[in-house]
């Protein structure tokens, strides 16, 4: 499970509401893209953002402060708000933005939440937002009768990988998770869709309780600002979590490195725990060296390190990783790109 702090834009500000009333916005910092660095400087692998504005009257209101995080912070971010055609979805994707989230438009127009996962797969997430179980829209002033799991099965069919649930009434209150409607959508959906859950998240206990569920991610916003769960507590135990999902009993387990672009397969190395937590903390690839007998950076002495972008695990866990990296330079000792390169047939 990974953290993702939330940063809410509304009129240029950084703010958070109560259940989504946008008459209870409150100022909670001052500059987003100093935020952003501060959420980074936690550990956060992945940042949430809002245009609520864009929520509000169905088109982007504030993207220039979004793409401007997104050139000055190295991390990864998901957006929502406003987004509702496919001109807008190609903007954010190519000037930064790493995920995209389609709120209302999902249910005013499928065909293009089909269009948008087709051509950007897991680009697109699908934010699910509903009050007694009833899904809401344009910035969750428009009620539908529609239910919110119902909502979530039929997003799967069609090939969403990602799916943001909020409860709504649980938002901005530090009243803890609706951990119930978790576990729903978690039995609901294919075990290849991605649950992230928002709203309500109070402290440390709620973290634990979201990583005992095997869910993808969980939202935090006022629980960071008001300081009832600190960042980076939350991201070292979510991580300490992955870690011993991740590696079981085993010692050792193989990881698979592929270039994030083309998908080459550059080199085969080894984890153990403590190099698979500082992976995930540096967000460079750590091995454990059988050789050397000990943890090894790799492009510590080449310059030619790999940073990373995705890690996925196989479907058991403590057989193998794959690690999805930028490559600065070669991969192999050799010079060559990547280490696969005899061919033996």
């Amino acid at each position: 499970m990974i953290i993702l702090p939330a940063i809410d834009i509304m009129d240029g500000k950084c703010v958070r509401l109560v259940q989504g009333d946008y008459g209870t916005a409150s100022k909670v910092a001052e500059n987003p893209v100093e935020t952003a660095k501060y959420f980074y400087d936690c550990g956060a692998e992945y940042i949430h953002m809002v245009d609520l504005d864009g929520a509000k009257f169905g088109s982007p209101k504030n993207a220039e402060i979004f793409t401007e995080v997104a050139k000055r912070v190295n991390i990864p971010i998901e957006l929502g708000g406003g987004i509702r055609n496919m001109q807008t979805v190609g903007y954010y994707l190519n000037n930064g933005i790493s995920r995209v989230i389609l709120g209302s438009a999902i249910l005013n127009d499928k065909k293009f939440a089909e269009e948008a996962v087709l051509k950007y797969g897991e680009k697109i997430a699908v934010g699910i937002d509903a009050k007694n179980r009833k899904v809401k829209t344009s910035g969750w002033l428009v009620e539908n009768e529609v239910d919110f799991v119902e909502l979530a099965k039929e997003m799967a069919r069609i090939g969403v990988k990602n799916i943001i649930y909020t409860d709504i009434s649980k938002d901005g209150m530090l009243s803890g998770v609706n951990f119930e409607h978790c576990k729903e959508l978690k039995n609901a959906l294919p075990s290849d869709v991605n649950i992230t859950a928002s709203g309500g998240v109070r402290n440390i206990d709620d973290i634990l309780q979201l990583c005992s569920l095997d869910i993808y991610g969980v939202i935090c916003g006022k629980s960071i600002y008001s300081g009832t769960l600190d960042l980076k507590e939350a991201v070292k135990t979510a991580r300490s979590y992955n870690e011993k999902k991740i590696l079981g009993n085993s010692e050792l387990i193989p990881a698979i490195i592929q270039d994030y672009e083309n998908g080459e397969v550059l080199m085969l190395g080894y984890m153990n725990e403590e190099s698979l937590g500082l992976t995930l903390e540096t967000k460079r690839v750590w091995f454990y060296s059988r050789h050397r007998q000990k943890l090894w950076n790799k492009g510590e002495t080449s310059g030619h390190f790999q940073n990373v972008k995705e890690i996925y695990y196989d479907c058991e866990p403590e057989y193998a990783l794959l690690i999805k990296v930028e490559q600065i330079g070669a991969a192999c000792h050799t010079g060559n790109r990547s280490c696969f390169f005899n061919k033996l047939v």
